[in-house]
């Protein structure tokens, strides 16, 4: 998607070239089930979950919520949050930053590139028939792009988020070779989603996002949703 105050002009979709149909689910990793001698009955063992995780991987209790370090107009949106997520099998931590990062939960957020909503999504993924602005449409598209980059980044949360903002295609070449306004995408996100998972609040992470970026967008989105 696009930022407009962060000035993350190619998010989601750089080009309308990248738009390569819809992700239809994820593969989830098997359980291995051995089963020994009677003396020792069935052992069940998972494979790990990789270091950040997708819906697949978080524990059930993890799902119920979102993390407390995201501002309190991300929190508005908590329940809708769970749905959505729940909906598109992804994290919802991972929902969450990326709507913090995006619009800080001002559902009428509009980049001057054109990225409208709460996940800044660019037109060319609407169809005619859409509401942009509807907060439901514009998570169904927005979040349809996140598992898509998502997968095709292995379930590496850092990597989606990179496709997420420059288009799909970053996620296979060096970051070098990234813009600087993905790089500053993934340099904020990534720690923010990280702390969220890790319980770690007050996330200094997305304090340093708010101080440098976040404060002019969170105070439009407050004033939109009517918050103290």
């Amino acid at each position: 998607m696009d930022h407009r105050i962060k000035n993350y002009p190619q998010t989601a979709a750089a080009s309308q070239e990248q738009r390569s149909g819809c992700l239809s689910g994820f593969t989830i990793m098997p359980l291995a089930v051995i089963f020994i001698s009677a003396v020792l009955g069935s052992l069940a063992w998972k494979i790990s979950p990789s270091a950040i995780p997708s819906l697949v991987d978080v524990p059930p209790a993890a799902l119920k919520s979102i993390s407390p370090i995201f501002r309190i107009e991300i929190h508005y949106w908590a329940d809708s949050i769970l749905r959505w997520a729940a909906a598109s099998q992804l994290d919802p931590n991972l929902v969450a930053t990326i709507m913090q990062i995006e619009s800080c939960g001002d559902p009428r957020a509009r980049s001057s590139a054109g990225a409208m909503g709460l996940f800044q999504v660019m037109p060319f993924h609407f169809y005619a028939v859409d509401d942009p602005y509807d907060p439901d449409t514009n998570a169904e598209r927005g979040l349809a792009y996140l598992a898509k980059s998502l997968a095709t980044g292995g379930g590496d949360a850092r990597l989606a988020m990179a496709g997420y903002n420059g288009g799909i295609g970053v996620i296979g070449r060096s970051e070098w070779s990234w813009s600087a306004q993905t790089k500053r995408y993934v340099q904020y996100g990534a720690p923010i989603y990280e702390d969220a998972q890790n319980g770690i609040n007050p996330s200094i992470a997305l304090n340093d996002w708010y101080e440098s970026y976040g404060l002019s967008l969170c105070r439009q989105a407050s004033q939109r949703l009517g918050l103290p």
